[in-house]
């Protein structure tokens, strides 16, 4: 990562999570999926809850798996396969009057470009109580520059009137879709109030979060 923005501020005491969003986790049995799996899977969810593509609030989180362990790093090539534990998930952040609608899910089966997905029952978690929040996908132009992106980010941030210290933009990713490859790079934002971390988590940055982009987890630290 060679791109940063620095700023200091002050920390904020601990607080409630609110329950305005929150993740749903959808056990699955699912062997094997396209590393680019976007928009495949987000058609299919889409097939099936025809209001996720217009709820503004509604996110798809890209099914990943461990970048590596005991020797076995994960694919990157949109191309490859990944190959999915029992364990792995399929995940939806969704305001929580939506939780019902979305568990409609369970019990389907869906095609993702020919692999089978077969959705299990649902529990809902609470978005993390965090500093550090890390978005493997954010949207972004085709060949834009670290610093062009750093610059748009730092812009989206502050649009949502946040409180962060660093910003840090990581490598650059495409993705397919109908009309052309979608660009994205990655994003890591430091220093967030917890309040303001909640609220990113929330409302996510740039678009196409219902395809599985521009939503923010926990990270552990810079």
């Amino acid at each position: 990562m060679n791109a940063i923005h620095w700023q200091e501020d002050e920390d904020e005491e601990q607080f409630v999570v609110p329950e305005n969003v929150v993740d749903l986790i959808f056990k699955i049995s699912c062997s094997a999926l396209p590393v680019d799996h976007a928009w495949s899977l987000s058609e299919a969810i889409h097939s099936e809850l025809p209001w996720f593509a217009e709820e503004p609030q509604a996110g798809l989180h890209l099914v990943y798996g461990a970048d590596s362990g005991n020797g076995w790093e994960r694919p990157s090539d949109g191309g490859d396969t990944l190959y999915l534990s029992r364990r792995t998930p399929l995940i939806l952040r969704l305001p929580k009057e939506r939780v019902d609608d979305a568990e409609a899910l369970t019990g389907k089966t869906l095609d993702i470009a020919g692999h089978s997905m077969e959705i299990g029952p649902a529990h809902s978690r609470f978005l993390a109580m965090t500093n550090t929040l890390y978005c493997r996908h954010l949207v972004c132009e085709a060949e834009q520059s670290e610093e062009a992106f750093l610059q748009f980010a730092v812009e989206s941030l502050q649009a949502l009137n946040l409180r962060f210290k660093k910003v840090l933009c990581g490598k650059g990713s495409g993705f397919s879709s109908p009309e052309a490859t979608i660009s994205t790079r990655s994003l890591m934002v430091a220093g967030l109030s917890l309040d303001d971390a909640v609220i990113l988590q929330e409302y996510g940055l740039g678009p196409l979060r219902n395809r599985g982009f521009g939503l923010f987890v926990a990270h552990k630290t810079v």
